[in-house]
């Protein structure tokens, strides 16, 4: 009799969790990215494209509540294109001293880069229920990081036969429950780079993706610069002490 209940009990466990077990996550693709490491920095080719990948593509939906246009000089835009880049924006302004009214301006180089949606309410109609995230901190607050955001982005695929996909989802085996509302964002030649670089759906996956790391941490590169100094202050430091301690204890036998 305990025998049959054991039975039941596991066949009743695989019935409510196994679904969920056979659509688990597969491991992304590990990638080796420049910034990545003791002295990694960023490829400013690769962040500049991947402003234009986010601009064209992703930020038809997701924000970048933390960036400013000015943040943009940090990966190699000048100030005049950093400008000319918020210049192609409007944004709501006044009261205006002569009429009282609101009015729309072009963007400033201060200026936060644009919400796709006035708010949640509005972003959740127009994407079926679904809420898209913003992406400053996508990288930093997902499990492997850059790795899982270009395996995703790269992962889209027809779902096999024998897997239940719900109404209005994607097929995706690195998203949790491989299925995802997000519909595949990238396709061939979608983007034009400006510096002759051919836009496939792997580049441009890799270069927004090394552009949302770098959203996702800014301050990488200084940080990088700062633990060497204190690294090699650090080893001096110690040279030095070694020296005084042998000098100090020389006559001690």
């Amino acid at each position: 009799m305990r025998g049959l209940w054991a039975a039941a009990l596991v066949t009743l466990v695989f019935l409510m969790f196994g679904p969920a077990l056979a659509a688990e996550a597969e491991m992304p693709e590990e990638r080796d990215w420049s910034h990545i490491g003791l002295f990694g920095t960023y490829d400013r080719a690769a962040l500049q494209r991947g402003y234009r990948v986010y601009k064209d593509v992703c930020s038809a939906c997701h924000s970048l509540k933390y960036i400013a246009f000015r943040n943009l000089m940090e990966i190699g835009f000048t100030e005049a294109e950093a400008k000319s880049l918020a210049a192609e924006y409007s944004y709501p302004d006044g009261p205006s001293e002569q009429t009282g009214e609101m009015f729309e301006r072009n963007g400033l180089i201060t200026d936060i880069f644009p919400a796709p949606y006035a708010n949640d309410a509005e972003a959740r109609i127009a994407n079926n229920g679904a809420l898209p995230p913003d992406l400053s901190l996508m990288v930093k607050a997902r499990e492997y990081g850059p790795d899982y955001l270009y395996s995703l982005l790269v992962g889209y695929k027809d779902a096999p036969g024998d897997f239940d996909l719900a109404e209005g989802m994607n097929y995706n085996p690195y998203f949790a429950g491989n299925q995802i509302a997000m519909p595949q964002p990238l396709f061939e030649e979608m983007v034009e780079y400006g510096d002759g670089t051919a836009a496939t759906i792997e580049q441009m996956a890799a270069d927004v993706t090394t552009f949302l790391a770098w959203t996702s941490e800014p301050s990488l590169e200084p940080r990088h610069r700062l633990g060497l100094q204190v690294s090699i202050f650090l080893i001096l430091l110690t040279v030095l002490f070694y020296f005084v301690k042998r000098r100090v204890w020389a006559d001690v036998h």
